[in-house]
């Protein structure tokens, strides 16, 4: 059976001069946040020095300028912008918190 009444989301169209910027912009978010946790994470797991700590959060921060400007590009109302830069900010917060559950298991069971 097949409804034909079913709703749809009415999404403007991205005009063909932003397309390239919005797509490069996307990209570099998924780039910048692999950059970010496998930085962060060698970092952690010793392979690489302390020094290369800040690079980690350097990539986080062009992680969520891109993030911002995608939303800024698209439209959105207010409230997506928001959920979005939370998202962000757990985003920067998830690492730390596994890496500190990890070693606090580590410690617990390793005795």
């Amino acid at each position: 059976m097949i409804i034909l009444d079913a709703p749809f989301l009415n999404l403007p169209e991205i005009p063909l001069d932003q397309f390239l910027p919005i797509f490069v912009s996307s990209s570099a978010v998924l780039l910048f946040g692999l950059f970010y946790v496998a930085i962060y994470t060698l970092v952690k797991m010793g392979f690489l020095k302390n020094i290369y700590m800040p690079f980690a959060y350097i990539f986080w921060c062009l992680q969520t300028y891109c993030m911002y400007y995608v939303v800024g590009a698209l439209g959105n109302d207010p409230f997506t912008v928001k959920v979005l830069m939370l998202a962000m900010f757990g985003y920067l917060l998830l690492p730390h918190l596994w890496y500190h559950l990890n070693q606090r298991s580590e410690e617990r069971y390793e005795q």
